[in-house]
């Protein structure tokens, strides 16, 4: 069952040896209602499977950093260039020109609560990209509770929550940042899984900030972000599931016509993999890589990696046959309880009889049928 970060996300440091710090900050009590924010940057794509599991246990929109420059090799020649970046901004932290350019990000910080940082050390330091998106958006996070969760090969941690505490002076700290490193990255999904337990977060589901997509009967959640497009989208929903025929393009998308339109606020945004789109106020595309364009954004599907939205969003083919809605019960159900091909009884997706059928899915006669 999915947690919801509906209270407080709290920091987690663990060390090893030398490195052992705790954090200076008194806990802070976990007792408020929030919507939570992970935002992570990932170079190896280890950062992404962390993120990939801790989105299948909790709550929480998600937003990846990149960098504007793209194709560079930060490693390269004994990691001189990731070392030069990190030069660049400890010679002048203060200096918005010292941090390298990031592409511009669609979600603001300042709509959330509770704030997840999802980061890779590069060199005992917090990795440049990263750096550059907290010091731009530091502001829109203060008073807001962050947590931190930092990968590495080996190497403690210490150094990159100096960092966070250097970029983010105005947040509160509720604990000790949580140190995935190689030694321990296969038991990623365990280890922020007992954290998250540990932090006793609400595991209540909030279904208007969730939507469904189901396709050849597997469903996947789709976390919604807080825009005119998703309210207007979850008010659709509420009347009954939406059916659509969705073609493979570009190499990046499958796309289609929702058959309505939806309040469109377009911006140029790069898209990434697991990013559900509104294009043109009435289509709607689903990606399983990367494309920039002027789009509405409407959420991500969750705790899917590339290659395996790839294959639930059936990459290359065309008339894919698509269901939304608001419940996630579409897969409870894969044959009819019905034997009688003549009954005429409406019953649920899991099969029990429906004594008072409205607007929804429901089987009747041996098949699918939409009120």
């Amino acid at each position: 069952m999915k947690h919801i970060l509906l209270l407080l996300t709290t920091m987690l440091l663990c060390c090893c040896s030398s490195d052992n710090e705790a954090m200076a900050e008194e806990k802070s009590p976990i007792n408020e209602i929030g919507k939570t924010l992970v935002v992570y940057y990932s170079y190896t794509g280890n950062c992404r499977e962390i993120v990939n599991d801790l989105t299948t246990q909790i709550e929480a929109d998600v937003l990846e950093i990149q960098p504007a420059e793209k194709g560079l090799k930060y490693e390269a020649n004994g990691y001189a260039l990731g070392t030069q970046l990190l030069n660049a901004i400890k010679a002048n932290p203060n200096d918005a020109s010292s941090y390298p350019a990031i592409d511009p990000v669609t979600i603001s910080a300042d709509e959330y609560q509770n704030i997840i940082i999802v980061t890779p050390l590069w060199w005992s330091q917090m990795a440049a990209p990263m750096q550059t998106y907290l010091f731009n958006n530091g502001s829109k996070m203060a008073g807001k509770r962050v947590g931190l969760i930092v990968s590495s090969h080996s190497s403690g941690i210490s150094g990159v929550v100096n960092d966070a505490k250097r970029l983010l002076p105005d947040v509160t700290w509720s604990g000790d940042a949580l140190w995935i490193n190689a030694s321990n990255h296969a038991n990623r999904s365990v280890l922020t899984g007992n954290w998250l337990d540990k932090q006793n977060f609400d595991k209540k589901q909030n279904a208007m900030n969730k939507m469904y997509i189901t396709i050849d009967g597997v469903t996947k959640s789709v976390t919604l972000i807080d825009n005119a497009a998703t309210k207007a989208l979850v008010e659709k929903l509420q009347n009954a599931p939406v059916n659509v025929s969705l073609n493979s393009s570009g190499g990046f998308e499958i796309w289609g016509a929702l058959g309505f339109s939806l309040p469109k606020s377009d911006q140029q945004t790069t898209a990434q993999p697991g990013d559900v789109i509104l294009y043109n106020g009435s289509n709607i595309c689903m990606f399983y890589d990367t494309n920039s364009w002027s789009y509405t954004r409407l959420g991500k599907i969750d705790g899917l990696s590339e290659n395996e939205l790839r294959t639930f969003l059936k990459a290359g083919e065309n008339n894919i046959s698509v269901t939304l809605s608001l419940s996630s019960v579409t897969t409870a159900i894969h044959s009819s309880k019905i034997t009688n091909a003549k009954d005429e009884k409406y019953y649920s997706l899991n099969g029990n009889v429906t004594t008072n059928a409205q607007h929804g899915i429901y089987i009747k006669n041996g098949k699918k049928v939409i009120l």
